[in-house]
């Protein structure tokens, strides 16, 4: 259901975009808005696309948001977000992300899927988005919610793109069938010690499963995961502050480092 008509959604996109862009805080903007749906905030989100590749800007990928079950009790939401990640979100291996372009980030280790068939429906399952999957490869995520304090909802967070800003991918790409990927380890070191564990079960018990909704989402408007398609699934691990003059290590069970230093 939409509760917001297209100059509304056209007037939050630019909001929430500029934010991202000024890198400054906004309350959130169901404070304004307390009846818009996730219908509208997702609406909201595919503008700021939108405006984004008016500009000469590649969409290079999809993530998804919220996807472990005490990530989302944490942020008091019932179900995950999804997202979109433009070209200049991804950063080299190894490289350095100036704490100038942001806000308050916050780092997170994921999985992420490459497709190699399309995708499509409310009945995706595990078995048939492996089967679609050419390789599976270590990431991390570096998001960066606009809102004032990190503080969000479902509905606003979703329009805000996911906090999605930055990503770092690395280590080695694995078959989809190399691995049981719910069991698969990582740990997270920060300036050498460590910080979060994790194993791929804490993203909704798999990580294939965050894919399947993915594709249940983006069918509610009538949209598929193309092939050839990069997805992050979500975070394995709580996400960590950083602040300037952290290095950060993420160590992947049989798969290699991602490293990232915040300068």
């Amino acid at each position: 259901m939409r509760t917001l008509d297209k100059k509304t959604v056209e007037a939050l996109a630019e909001h929430l975009e500029n934010a991202e862009l000024e890198r400054r805080e906004v309350i959130k903007i169901t404070d304004e808005y307390p009846d818009m749906t996730f219908t509208d905030a997702t609406d909201v989100q595919w503008e700021i696309r939108r405006r984004k590749e008016a500009r000469g800007n590649k969409i290079i990928g999809m993530k998804m948001g919220l996807t472990s079950w005490a990530k989302m009790a944490q942020m008091g939401v019932e179900k995950p977000c999804y997202g979109f990640l433009a070209d200049y979100f991804s950063v080299p291996e190894g490289g350095e992300i100036p704490m100038s372009e942001l806000i308050h980030p916050k780092v997170e280790a994921e999985f992420a899927f490459m497709t190699s068939k399309p995708l499509q429906g409310t009945e995706v399952t595990i078995e048939e988005v492996l089967e679609a999957t050419e390789f599976v490869v270590p990431a991390v995520e570096i998001i960066d919610s606009r809102y004032k304090d990190f503080k969000f909802d479902l509905t606003s967070v979703q329009a805000d793109n996911s906090s999605s800003t930055r990503f770092v991918i690395g280590g080695r790409p694995a078959r989809p069938d190399e691995f049981d990927w719910s069991t698969r380890g990582v740990v997270m070191s920060k300036n050498g010690e460590v910080v979060e564990m994790g194993a791929g079960a804490a993203v909704l018990d798999h990580p294939a499963a965050s894919v399947a909704m993915l594709a249940s989402m983006l069918a509610d408007r009538d949209e598929i995961i193309p092939a050839g398609t990069f997805i992050m699934t979500g975070g394995i691990t709580a996400a960590v502050l950083v602040e300037a003059g952290d290095s950060i290590v993420v160590r992947y069970q049989d798969m290699g480092d991602v490293t990232m230093k915040f300068v």
